[in-house]
């Protein structure tokens, strides 16, 4: 049995693994957030992909290749094989998008969460597992059943409380710690089904075929980098509740007509005029004031 090492490069691995979790759950977090308050089906389908996106692909699939930079055999090199590799991220985030709409379309109830729980905790082991299964070597790999079982159980638990806290955290405080938390559950998930794995390298070395780890990880960067760009600006741009109850309210306001100006009532006589020396404090016109003169009397 071959030596296996999962931090070959100490800590950086591990801790970027755990950072980029945290940060796809913060945003999945927000998105699912914006999902309650979107106006339309459509919003609701937008901001549903985006949720799925970054939670399952930034905070698990990201998550778990980060991890597998560290992972090391020793006497043979490691090389992935690309469509499985795609095909494992696809599992990810089609998982937590299902997941999304089953606990997010009507009223939140236990069987919709464990239902929820249960299909997404399985798509998150199916992308570690089809991930795994990407892998190039010399060698045979074999699974600690106990420990591939605990794996899942795991990716079920930790799916199901995602699911809980996008539907139900609010506040940013309360979506800070829920990232951290879902981050721990993640890598928990992760490195304990790395743990049940063994493998046995053949005696005769051959030609491993694949995609090396150098040639993957620049397309994967660009694509976080681009990714959690575009979430962020996704996030940023759109309208809040402040907004849509502003927009609302000056619509009201638009709605509604102005009111005609007042029209004085006709005064025929002049009474009007005339009834500005009754009111208090009007003098009294005086001699000045009469526009016939003493001089000049009437005729």
């Amino acid at each position: 049995m071959a030596e296996i090492n999962h931090f070959e490069y100490g800590w950086i691995t591990p801790a970027l693994s755990y950072a980029l979790s945290v940060l796809g759950s913060a945003l999945g977090l927000i998105c699912a957030g914006r999902i309650r308050t979107a106006g339309s089906a459509g919003q609701r389908a937008w901001w549903g992909c985006l949720s799925a996106w970054a939670i399952g692909g930034t905070a698990i699939w990201t998550m778990h290749f980060m991890a597998m930079l560290g992972f090391a055999v020793e006497g043979t090199r490691i090389r992935y094989d690309v469509p499985i590799t795609a095909a494992s991220a696809l599992i990810a985030v089609i998982a937590v998008g299902i997941g999304l709409a089953i606990v997010g379309t009507g009223r939140l109830s236990a069987v919709r969460l464990l239902a929820g729980g249960l299909f997404t905790g399985a798509g998150v082991a199916a992308m570690h597992y089809s991930g795994m299964a990407a892998m190039r070597l010399n060698g045979s790999i074999g699974y600690d059943r106990v420990r591939v079982v605990l794996s899942i159980v795991i990716a079920v638990v930790a799916a199901t409380v995602a699911l809980w806290l996008a539907v139900t955290v609010r506040r940013p405080l309360a979506i800070v710690g829920s990232a951290l938390l879902m981050g721990v559950a993640v890598n928990g998930m992760h490195f304990t089904g790395m743990s049940a794995m063994s493998v046995h390298t053949h005696s005769r070395q051959g030609e491993v075929s694949g995609a090396g780890v150098s040639s993957l990880l620049v397309p994967i960067i660009l694509a976080v980098v681009f990714g959690v760009v575009g979430l962020v600006y996704a996030i940023l741009a759109a309208p809040t509740e402040e907004d849509r109850a502003a927009a609302a309210y000056f619509d009201a306001r638009r709605d509604v007509p102005e009111p005609a100006p007042a029209v004085p009532a006709p005064d025929p006589v002049g009474l009007r005029a005339r009834s500005t020396l009754a009111r208090p404090g009007t003098p009294f016109p005086s001699r000045r004031d009469n526009p016939i003169r003493r001089d000049n009397p009437p005729r």
